[in-house]
């Protein structure tokens, strides 16, 4: 890692260590919310700022699943242009399981919410209604391959199940692209996410080991 990217990770982890009690919405740069409202897709900063959240859950989503499924990318952001909320920036190296990367997006949006399709006949009708989505949708049947086939169902299941244990390590690095008010190079990423993951595994509850089977008698 560059000392530039030391210095702006140790700026960021500051920051969302002084804003952990806040909630997302609360925590988002000004910059990021004034290019939406400005280029007049928003009618006020407040749908401008919910906006804005959503764009980090699912952008870091496709950074987070690149990761675990050990492909790499230049940087992401939430940089508003023309048509865009967001983007990953240059992925590559995701062989078979790049529909995953490509479902992160939709699914971290479902994390945030808490609003996961359980049943499979809701989200074969959800899917049928997938089109775009920036080309997510398009990338993701196209990646599908031999090993899924058509069966859209059980490729996104199989995502979901890759990245719903991982959506503390989403959240984190969504929050870490509402505070900072650059692009974040996958280094940047990658520590964040490696950091939020260690928080977890230090303070989650262990569980107690079974107690010994009775003995026969």
């Amino acid at each position: 890692m560059k000392p530039s990217e030391q210095r702006h990770l140790a700026e960021i982890q500051a920051e969302l260590s002084r804003v952990v009690r806040y909630d997302d919405e609360s925590i988002v740069n000004g910059k990021w919310v004034r290019q939406r409202y400005d280029c007049g897709c928003f009618p006020a900063f407040t749908p401008a700022r919910k906006a804005t959240v959503r764009a980090a859950w699912h952008e870091a989503g496709h950074a987070v699943a690149a990761l675990e499924v050990g492909a790499r990318f230049s940087s992401a952001s939430i940089h508003h242009g023309c048509g865009t909320e967001g983007r990953v920036h240059g992925i590559r190296g995701a062989s078979e399981l790049a529909f995953v990367i490509d479902a992160a997006g939709q699914i971290a949006e479902r994390l945030m919410s808490w609003t996961m399709l359980e049943r499979d006949d809701e989200l074969r009708a959800w899917l049928l209604t997938w089109k775009s989505d920036g080309g997510d949708a398009r990338h993701f049947r196209r990646a599908l391959g031999p090993r899924f086939g058509n069966d859209e169902l059980r490729a996104w299941r199989y995502s979901e199940e890759t990245l719903a244990p991982l959506r503390l390590e989403i959240r984190q690095v969504a929050r870490a692209l509402l505070v900072h008010p650059q692009h974040l190079p996958y280094h940047l990423v990658a520590a964040i996410a490696a950091a939020a993951r260690d928080e977890h595994l230090r303070t989650a509850p262990r569980r107690p080991w079974p107690s010994p089977p009775a003995p026969w008698v």
